[in-house]
């Protein structure tokens, strides 16, 4: 089993969802992790690379317009932390 790098274990004390997005268009289809923290901060990681950030945002709307923009589409659904943790 893979063991999340520093940056998101650290991204695990703060987090309030986790959505996972695809490419549809590559197979295997490409992944890759979006984390809400609770300050409303959006980061984007990449399980496939040892779960390397790829990118940050100040807000949902802008991170989900840049999965978006490079044709990822979400997984239904989202997973929250009360429900988690």
């Amino acid at each position: 089993m893979l063991s999340p790098a520093p940056a998101l274990a650290e991204q695990a004390k703060t987090w309030k969802f986790l959505e996972i997005w695809v490419d549809p268009i590559l197979f295997p289809p490409k992944i890759l992790m979006l984390v809400g923290d609770r300050d409303g901060t959006c980061s984007i990681f990449n399980p496939a690379s040892d779960y390397k950030l790829v990118v940050s945002h100040a807000n949902y709307q802008a991170a989900q317009e840049w999965l978006l923009e490079d044709e990822y589409e979400r997984v239904k659904g989202q997973f929250l932390s009360e429900e988690i943790l």
